[in-house]
């Protein structure tokens, strides 16, 4: 007989196939946690299915069930301690249908069953009076849609501690790492599948922008997780993350992680004037040039109260990270097996 899940150290991860969220599920489990997983399709036979629609594979307990479908997830959260938030639509696609519905359904099982929630958050909430240095009580005043329903996100959040949820947010800058395809590393400096040969710069040199790589925020979010009865029912943190100062030291990582595998990359200009083209017929493109004051103006976040928490911030050097991050896109040759599962 199989043994009952402990519901203190039950998760349910909602987006648990994207970057962040499959970084998070990995590492909860790793770290003695009882994983469940949501997703549209469990695929497969039903010789490979448990009960109700359930699939274990990978040591998570895969539910059958959408983020948007508020039944599916009051049944999957069921028990359940921790409801990790990581779900979007790719590629900045239908934000204004899905992304405040999903988060509602989310708050709807965390009141039910006074669990925590934990969101990745983003920078898109401040506009540019809060530059160049932000720390998590800065007026959240954004210059994009895209900005305002995430603004409008985490006040329903904030709202629904007061009704029995708990919450922790962790902010950070780009997201990059070995299983993030949908990433401004991923589709912007280098192409997925194909040995580095050009290090595409979307960035003005001088100005400072901020990278996050997905294994020390996924380590930072669990280590909050473990501190959840200590921390503010709604808790703010920022992640520093890789400060690139001048907006030149990511390209210079990637080419010198490409040359120490054999790879002669070169640096050119992002195509920004293509993009503001395909803008007129791509919803994507159009999404995608809307966020281009991030690359014209410097944001850092200040970590003061992450590292006042938890004592420090998870860092991975820059060029290990990098280097993890380019085997698992599959952009330095043959597959480097260890460096690729983010070791």
């Amino acid at each position: 007989m199989a043994a009952i899940p402990d519901t203190t150290r039950t998760a349910l991860v909602l987006g648990a196939s994207g970057g962040i969220g499959g970084e998070v599920a990995r590492q909860l489990r790793d770290a003695g946690w009882h994983v469940r997983a949501l997703k549209r399709s469990l695929g497969g036979t039903s010789s490979t299915h448990g009960k109700n629609g359930t699939r274990h594979e990978g040591g998570i307990e895969w539910l059958q069930g959408d983020a948007l479908d508020r039944e599916a997830v009051l049944r999957a959260a069921r028990g359940c301690a921790v409801i990790v938030h990581a779900v979007n639509p790719p590629g900045y696609k239908r934000w204004a249908e899905v992304v405040l519905p999903m988060i509602d359904n989310t708050l709807a099982a965390a009141q039910a069953g006074r669990a925590t929630v934990v969101l990745p958050g983003t920078v898109y909430n401040f506009g540019p009076e809060t530059l160049p240095l932000v720390g998590e009580d800065a007026p959240q005043q954004p210059r994009t849609r895209k900005g305002a329903i995430r603004v409008e996100l985490e006040r329903r959040i904030e709202a629904a501690t007061a009704h029995g949820a708990r919450a922790i947010i962790v902010r950070a800058g780009d997201f990059f790492g070995p299983r993030v395809g949908n990433s401004w590393l991923a589709q912007g400096f280098v192409q997925p599948g194909r040995p580095v040969s050009t290090v595409r710069e979307p960035g003005r040199p001088g100005v400072g922008h901020t990278w996050a790589y997905v294994p020390d925020v996924a380590r930072t979010m669990i280590e909050l997780i473990e501190k959840r009865a200590e921390l503010a029912p709604f808790a703010r943190f920022h992640m520093k993350g890789h400060w690139d100062a001048d907006g030149t030291q990511m390209a210079a990582a990637l080419c010198r992680v490409a040359q120490r595998h054999g790879l002669a990359a070169r640096r050119k200009p992002f195509a920004w004037p293509l993009v503001g083209v395909g803008a007129l017929f791509s919803t994507t493109l159009r999404e995608l040039l809307e966020m281009r004051y991030l690359w014209r103006e410097a944001l850092e976040l200040d970590n003061a109260r992450l590292v006042r928490t938890l004592g420090r911030e998870p860092h991975t050097p820059l060029d290990a990270a990098v280097e993890a991050s380019l085997a698992g896109l599959g952009c330095l040759g043959a597959p480097v097996a260890a460096l690729a599962a983010g070791h």
